[in-house]
């Protein structure tokens, strides 16, 4: 499934720079920004030479001219010359996941998702970025009474990874509040985004790969926490979007204002295999929220963006892709 970017905003950069290139909706941003014609330096410290994960994400861009990639880290490596005659850039590169966080990994998050974005803010403003969009997310919303999430509630981050998230777009947009800062940001808080190429620890895709394969899945909790799904091909439209939309700043929640439950996932993914799933039902894990949703107003007003692929449909081409890929099996659900 492939959607028309263009016909949700005008303009696509000339050039830009794309952090976390090798990563899931990185990788996804390059290839529809290059297809659209923008020169892209991808820049990720995982080599697509010596790193499957890398090397399968960034394949569809092999063939493709006006991608460069660099593998670097952002943390210690030189930012300025990657920025160059920019006019965007997407900022994607982080440590994921919630569960790891608690713990000694923790100094990573906090120097790939804070030190590291510092440096990078640093050279853009130097530079004379444009604007620079940030991934955030919804976790930094933490518990809530199971409503609609606006940009402007106060945040409760539930784990150490969405503190990170929360320092690392509040960093950023404090950079753009300095008198005469040339760069504008805009921090998307993306809602749960799924597709072909995700996680492989994330619920859609194991679900569906237990779907495939007849693998028992691991579910945490009762299966009544429910998520705003948000399928990548919309996920990466409104993060073009965020980086032409004249008056984009600021936060911007990326979801569709609708949610569903996990044992809802489990029933689509049966109902496209049509057989039931095993499931094994453990205990919940710390830091997962009962339910996020987004309101998209601010989406929709600011960005010209609402989500065009409802769940079904994605789940349907992530398993298509899944189906296409029986290596991808070699881990359990």
């Amino acid at each position: 499934m492939t959607q028309q970017l263009s016909h949700q905003h005008a303009s696509f950069p000339r050039r830009a720079v794309v952090t976390g290139a090798s990563g899931f909706i990185g990788s996804h941003l390059a290839h529809a920004l290059v297809q659209a014609g923008t020169v892209v330096i991808g820049v990720d410290r995982r080599d697509p030479a010596t790193d499957r994960t890398a090397a399968t994400n960034l394949a569809p861009l092999r063939t493709l001219p006006g991608y460069i990639h660099v593998a670097a880290d952002l943390i210690g490596c030189a930012i300025e010359p990657l920025l160059i005659d920019a006019d965007a850039v997407f900022h994607l590169a982080a440590i994921p996941g919630v569960h790891p966080s608690w713990g000694p990994q923790f100094s990573d998050y906090v120097a790939s998702n804070i030190l590291a974005t510092q440096r990078l803010l640093d050279a853009a403003v130097r530079m004379r970025i444009p604007r620079l969009i940030v991934a955030s997310s919804s976790s930094v919303y933490g518990a809530t009474d199971g409503g609609h999430s606006v940009e402007t509630d106060h945040p409760q981050p539930a784990s150490p990874y969405a503190v990170t998230k929360l320092a690392e777009e509040q960093l950023c947009l404090a950079h753009a509040a300095q008198p005469h800062c040339p760069t504008s940001v805009v921090a998307l808080r993306y809602f749960t985004v799924y597709g072909p190429r995700q996680r492989t620890d994330m619920f859609t895709h194991r679900a569906l790969l237990s779907a495939l394969t007849g693998q028992p899945l691991r579910l945490y909790g009762d299966g009544h926490h429910r998520r705003d799904f948000t399928y990548i091909d919309d996920a990466v439209a409104a993060t073009i979007a965020a980086a032409t939309a004249p008056d984009a700043h600021g936060t911007i929640n990326v979801g569709g204002g609708s949610n569903t439950s996990l044992l809802e996932v489990i029933s689509i993914a049966n109902s496209l295999v049509g057989r039931d799933i095993e499931v094994h039902q453990e205990n919940p894990r710390h830091g997962d929220v009962l339910t996020t949703r987004a309101h998209p107003g601010r989406a929709q007003e600011v960005l010209g963006w609402q989500p065009q692929v409802d769940l079904h449909s994605g789940m349907h081409a992530h398993m298509q892709t899944l189906a296409a890929e029986p290596t991808r099996y070699n881990r359990a659900a």
